[in-house]
């Protein structure tokens, strides 16, 4: 199978139709082997059955239902998983996406890219609630995460399977794959697609979402920071559980030699710290002798198929 399109869907009942007819008309000059894979996230309406009856006409198209609404991320990883292109693609179900826009993704992708991530530069959404609120959140990804994207929030993006294969996804977790494959030295392209103003329903993202965006940058920045030296992380905060530990010590026992008497919370307390310091940076060590043994065992593989 050469090439996989996932699209989640979210009570989309009216944009099924034109949706499959789209993805099917961009891609059958292709002279590809293809397949389709809508994703149901728990819709409330005709969703599920319209694109049912679509997948008894076409065979290429598979359909996957959840039994409630768990999302756009679970969705995507839904579809990623049951994928069996070489060549992933994801895209909205809303059609702002344009299908027609897939065969640039399939060439930057045959130019050596790993990802190729759209980026919507003439964006048909409000510009208070959406446009501004997105630009403001590109930056700040871009800056802490070191990968500068124009347009994280853009769901059409094209992947080597292999790669996205092996990402975990979940919460919102699908527009950091950019960051999170980069410490896998993976090689990511940008490219100007289309961006249609919605037809049909409403949208399901707002502003309520960013707490979620800000809290996952937060999850991704530390792996992004740690997950090669973890004893880094653990060790620091081992020294600053230590250092509060030896604090609160010096000011229970400060004056146990002109009062004779000691502050045994404080002292308790203390000693909580000293003894939590010590398995901080024991928990550390443990890490850096999995993350290390592991890549030996890599390095181990990856000399046994050069040979």
């Amino acid at each position: 199978m050469d090439l996989s399109i996932i699209v989640p869907l979210y009570n989309e009942e009216e944009s099924v139709g034109p949706m499959h007819e789209a993805i099917v008309g961009a891609l059958n000059p292709l002279g590809m082997e293809y397949e389709i894979l809508f994703v149901d996230d728990g819709s409330r309406d005709a969703t599920f059955r319209k694109a049912s009856e679509l997948a008894r006409k076409d065979r290429r198209l598979r359909v996957i239902k959840f039994r409630k609404n768990y999302g756009q991320t679970p969705a995507m990883a839904a579809g990623i998983d049951h994928a069996r292109g070489k060549i992933l693609i994801t895209m909205d179900g809303d059609l702002q996406n344009d299908p027609a826009d897939i065969p640039k993704f399939l060439e930057k992708i045959a130019e050596g890219n790993d990802i190729v991530c759209g980026w919507r530069h003439k964006r048909q959404d409000k510009l208070i609630s959406r446009k501004i609120p997105s630009m403001v959140a590109n930056w700040i990804i871009g800056k802490i995460t070191g990968v500068p994207i124009k347009d994280n929030g853009c769901s059409l993006k094209a992947y080597r399977a292999d790669i996205i294969k092996s990402i975990p996804l979940y919460s919102d977790m699908h527009r950091f794959i950019p960051a999170m494959t980069s410490m896998a030295g993976t090689s990511v392209a940008q490219l100007k697609v289309n961006h249609s103003p919605r037809r049909f329903g409403v949208s399901k993202y707002g502003i309520s979402r960013i707490y979620k965006v800000i809290i996952d940058l937060l999850v991704i920045k530390t792996l992004l920071a740690f997950s090669s030296r973890p004893m880094h992380l653990f060790a620091t905060s081992g020294l600053l559980s230590m250092g509060l530990g030896m604090f609160t010590l010096f000011l229970a026992l400060k004056d146990i030699f002109r009062q004779g008497s000691v502050d045994f919370m404080l002292a308790s307390g203390g000693l909580l710290f000293l003894i939590l310091a010590f398995f901080l940076v024991l928990v550390g060590f443990l890490c850096e002798l999995i993350i290390k043994t592991g890549s030996f065992r890599d390095l181990a593989q990856l000399k046994e198929t050069i040979e």
